[in-house]
């Protein structure tokens, strides 16, 4: 039979229950965003308060059910119940709203997708086998995967353009590009993050890079920013040979998605694609020593370890990644945004 030792740590409180029962649960909370982001409820309360049964009409759902989920979410903040089921749209709630700059909604969306919240479930297959619990659930890779599944990498690339509408204005603001000729956005996506930064720098020119597939989507964004004329666009894989003559090399969220050998392999091909005055900038969050400030940090870097098998680091890791690479690591700019990322910039060593 086995033993607990004694703790020296005091017998937790009935609020401390109650904490880790909200922590446990959180799940159930994560699935009804998901059913009202799905439904597009919160666009339907953005001009004001609807009864239920008329939510429930316009989404063909079951009102006695819809009307639990939204009381439930009530629950949470994210709607008020006015009067015997009538509900309107918190400001929390408002994140979810689709046609607000940088709505939360495509995230929702993707991050509580089956095949992106299915590998959660197999959390611990990563932690016995150092694998990643996607691979175990899918039997190949996320991106892999993407390329596979046409409506999965649209909802993929949609929360992707979404996250950079929230930092793309910090990063044009916080980071002077003025100086530089051309900026090359590697694994770019549809390039609102190189229209952001186009439009705050009028004699910058871009180069946008990313699969041939991904990129296929990006004009018609490009066109919508004003940004396509000075921007060309170049299909190919970072793990290969980069567009040269860039002056300064954008990984926005790319290296978090690899293990240091990858990462290193990234970086290096920025290092052979630019001139000795070129510079990288990693746009990334960092983990900083205390756990509960970093917790947003580490959400992400448990995210990566489940499903593409990279991680956050610490701005010594990131010191390290650079030297490896090629680069010294000369500043790290705050950009002071909602997700709390930084600017790591690299000169060639």
């Amino acid at each position: 039979m086995s033993t607990v030792a004694a703790s020296s740590v005091d017998a937790p409180s009935p609020q401390d229950f109650g904490e880790v029962f909200n922590l446990v649960c959180g799940y159930r909370i994560s699935q009804a965003i998901y059913v009202v982001a799905e439904l597009g409820i919160p666009d339907l309360l953005a001009a004001g308060p609807r009864h239920c049964d008329e939510l429930a009409r316009q989404t063909n759902t079951h009102a006695p059910i819809l009307f639990r989920i939204l009381r439930f979410l009530a629950g949470a903040g994210l709607f008020n119940e006015l009067g015997p089921k009538e509900f309107e749209l918190t400001r929390l709630g408002s994140t979810l709203r689709t046609d607000l700059p940088g709505s939360f909604h495509p995230a929702a969306r993707f991050l509580l997708s089956e095949f992106e919240w299915t590998p959660w479930g197999r959390l611990i297959h990563s932690v016995r086998t150092g694998e990643t619990a996607f691979h175990h659930v899918h039997g190949v890779g996320p991106f892999e995967y993407l390329r596979k599944d046409p409506q999965a990498s649209a909802v993929f690339n949609s929360a992707m353009t979404s996250l950079s509408a929230r930092s793309g204005a910090a990063i044009a603001e916080r980071y002077d590009f003025s100086l530089l000729r051309k900026v090359v956005d590697v694994g770019g996506g549809h390039g609102f993050l190189l229209a952001t930064i186009l439009r705050a720098n009028p004699t910058v020119r871009g180069i946008l890079f990313d699969l041939p597939d991904v990129v296929a989507g990006a004009g018609q964004v490009l066109e919508n920013l004003a940004a396509r004329d000075r921007c060309e666009i170049v299909g190919g894989s970072f793990f290969e040979a980069l567009p040269k003559g860039g002056d300064a090399y954008v990984l926005r969220q790319i290296i978090h998605d690899w293990d240091d050998e990858r990462a290193l392999a990234i970086l290096r091909n920025c290092r052979a694609a630019m001139t000795g005055t070129g510079k990288v900038l990693v746009i990334e969050r960092q983990i900083v020593p205390d756990h509960r400030e970093a917790m947003r940090v580490l959400h992400a870097d448990v995210e990566m370890l489940v499903n593409v098998g990279g991680m956050e680091r610490t701005d010594a890791e990131y010191r390290s990644l650079f030297d490896k690479a090629g680069f010294r690591l000369t500043t790290i700019v705050p950009l002071m945004d909602a997700g709390g990322f930084s600017v790591f910039e690299g000169v060639c060593a």
